[in-house]
């Protein structure tokens, strides 16, 4: 039987089951970032095993996790606990996020077709669709596959490695702004003038639409952190 016989390629899995430790991570993860998980407050690895399901490896595991992402501190005498937000730190991401997406956006308009202006038109009706109905998770989704694709579409790869590291405090920020009056408004409007300077293939407008748009949102923050 010939290695191509369709029923053997069909065995194959392309995609692996998600395992327990990433469902775990994920959704702790997630929690702390829509702050159901408020910052300074104590993980205890017991209450995590009854709230998760799962045992206390898996618990230590998804926490040493979070604190390589920044989201867990390992606090003296008190063991793990959510990371408190600075404007000091949040300054500073802002300022990576400024000086990495304006160049990305800029090449990615400069070299988008018909095809990436498509994708990314159907993820910013996706990020309407979920920002009128006030879902920040899947806001945060539809925000992260915006910017992959054009990243992705620039070449940036390295820059989007330095993102994507940074990219759970990235979402703790956007969910903290995105509680403030009218952000759910105009944060995707600013996204939507990225976009429409990409699909008219101007550089210099996409970056400076992406600079007004990380800077109202440092603005924000800092109102809330400093």
């Amino acid at each position: 039987m010939s290695n191509q016989d369709p029923t053997l390629a069909d065995l194959r899995i392309e995609t692996p089951p998600a395992t327990l430790r990433e469902i775990a991570l994920d959704r702790l993860r997630r929690a702390i970032i829509s702050g159901l998980f408020e910052p300074g407050q104590r993980l205890v690895e017991r209450t995590l095993c009854d709230q998760l399901g799962v045992s206390r490896s898996v618990i230590r595991e998804v926490i040493r996790h979070l604190e390589s992402e920044g989201l867990v501190d390992n606090v003296a005498k008190q063991g793990p606990t959510v990371a408190r937000l600075s404007w000091d730190d949040a300054r500073q991401i802002y300022e990576i996020r400024a000086a990495l997406e304006s160049t990305a956006v800029a090449d990615c308009a400069r070299r988008a077709d018909e095809a990436v202006k498509l994708r990314l038109k159907t993820v910013l009706e996706e990020l309407d669709r979920t920002s009128k109905n006030s879902s920040p998770p899947a806001v945060l989704d539809a925000t992260h596959d915006f910017y992959e694709i054009i990243f992705r579409t620039s070449g940036h790869n390295i820059a989007w490695d330095i993102v994507s590291r940074l990219n759970s405090r990235i979402s703790r920020l956007r969910v903290m702004t995105l509680s403030t009056s009218n952000r759910t408004v105009s944060g995707p409007a600013r996204i939507r003038e990225i976009y429409e300077a990409i699909c008219r293939n101007d550089a210099d407008g996409a970056a400076a639409a992406c600079q007004a748009h990380v800077a109202e949102a440092a603005r924000i923050a800092e109102q809330l952190l400093a």
